[in-house]
């Protein structure tokens, strides 16, 4: 099975300042694209594939809610887009399964925008985005500090401002149809399909580094659609478990977290599914029991 059956794309994302969005907060992924090299990360927030086994390649789109003119309709267009190069190319950056890739969000005394560094260790190539938005103005980042609670005004879960994020739900930006929303139960839905998570090596997230040096000591998950209550409500309570009727749960084992089903060097699985907070119960801008509590696993 192919990794980018199970989803188009695994972001690492953050809440940044957008004057122009509600809340006047916009949310950007680093989203990678797995067998894939772009051409171009579009203005709109797409991208334009190719398809290269084992190659991973990056585009930056900031997601932002306006109203449309009409008063509580909103939408939600990109502010920002940018792929990822080495310095002074305009080609993608290409990296490779089984590399070790390090990724660095930092500000400058130039407050132009959030930045990010993806370093390939592998390789030794390294390439910048700098969060410029040509409308808006440098989007900077919305907080401080990681910690829960610091979460997205608009957002669906009562988390932290920077999160690892697998976009599931989606078919593969090489399926017909492609890159298609979809649900669990759904044959063409390998999101939620255990076999195709368990069909090859998992994503490894090996650590987490502050500015101070100091290394992420907790761990927290949370599911923006109530984890396994959107597999219930699409195929029945009694068949969760069937094919495509999971919904995959983060693991640790001995290489670090996995997001997927329990893979051969598991620590602990958290309790599966039951890692997801089913109902909404913390509160955010639009009011108590309004998004998903996250868990605090470790």
């Amino acid at each position: 099975m192919d990794v980018d059956a199970v989803g188009p794309t695994f972001w690492f994302g953050g809440t940044v300042t957008d004057p122009a969005s509600l809340f006047g907060q916009a949310f950007v992924e680093l989203q990678f694209y797995a067998n894939t090299v772009v051409s171009n990360c579009n203005p709109n927030g797409s991208f334009i594939p190719k398809f290269q086994l084992n190659a991973y390649s990056v585009c930056s789109p900031v997601w932002s809610v306006t109203e449309t003119g009409q008063k509580d309709n909103f939408h939600e267009p990109a502010a920002f887009d940018a792929m990822l190069t080495t310095p002074l190319s305009k080609q993608a950056m290409v990296m490779h399964a089984g590399d070790t890739v390090k990724i660095h969000w930092f500000t400058t005394s130039a407050q132009d925008g959030y930045h990010v560094t993806v370093s390939d260790v592998n390789t030794n190539q390294s390439g910048t985005i700098v969060l410029d938005s040509s409308q808006n103005g440098p989007l900077m980042p919305a907080f401080d500090v990681q910690k829960l609670g610091n979460a997205l005004g608009w957002g669906l879960v009562d988390d932290a401002p920077n999160s690892f994020v697998w976009e599931i739900g989606h078919t593969s930006q090489f399926s017909s149809p492609a890159s298609q929303f979809c649900l669990p139960g759904d044959p063409i839905c390998d999101s939620y399909n255990a076999p195709s998570w368990a069909g090859f090596l998992p994503l490894q997230i090996k650590s987490v580094q502050f500015g101070d040096g100091s290394f992420a000591k907790h761990w927290a998950v949370v599911s923006d659609f109530g984890g396994r209550a959107e597999v219930d409500q699409s195929c029945g309570a009694a068949n969760y478990g069937n094919p495509f009727c999971i919904y995959p749960w983060y693991t640790l084992g001995s290489s670090g977290f996995h997001y997927g089903v329990d893979y051969p060097d598991n620590v602990n699985d958290f309790s599966q599914v039951n890692q997801f907070q089913q109902t909404l119960q913390c509160g955010g801008p639009f009011g108590p029991d309004s998004t998903y509590c996250a868990t605090t696993v470790k």
